[in-house]
């Protein structure tokens, strides 16, 4: 594997890292929502990844892809209060499952991620062109 190949795997990285930073910014925005059934409230969404090694992805490819976005099982928080315009016929409301914690905690190590993919990106970079400039 060259060093063209860094190109591939952290470019990967960096679209998944970015797809992630994006689903944290969705949970965070609607931490605070209410629905008006359990059904209908909003549940924190995660991107599933898969590292693909020594040629696995579809033309050979290595790096990272995106398998899908789950849906958190978590309860709902569930709150009475009859005089809500969204409460049900027994007078519930009900709120998203999003930890704003776990997910500030989850932006954080995205961002890490990000940022160290984007290193690797320009490391790679200098050492190409000083292997061009070995050459002058």
């Amino acid at each position: 594997m060259g060093l063209f190949a860094n190109f591939n795997i952290s470019g990967s990285a960096i679209s998944a890292q970015s797809v992630r930073l994006n689903s944290i910014a969705s949970n965070l925005a609607n931490a605070e929502t209410l629905a008006s059934s359990e059904a209908a409230a909003y549940r924190s969404r995660q991107p599933v990844f898969q590292a693909m090694l020594d040629g696995q992805g579809a033309a050979g490819e290595v790096g990272v892809r995106m398998l899908g976005v789950v849906e958190s099982q978590q309860a709902v928080q569930r709150r009475y209060d009859p005089a809500h315009a969204l409460a049900d016929a027994e007078g519930f409301v009900y709120g998203s499952n999003v930890n704003p914690v776990e997910e500030m905690a989850n932006m954080l190590s995205a961002s890490r991620a990000y940022q160290n993919n984007v290193e690797v990106m320009n490391t790679s970079r200098d050492l190409l062109l000083r292997v061009l400039s070995l050459g002058s």
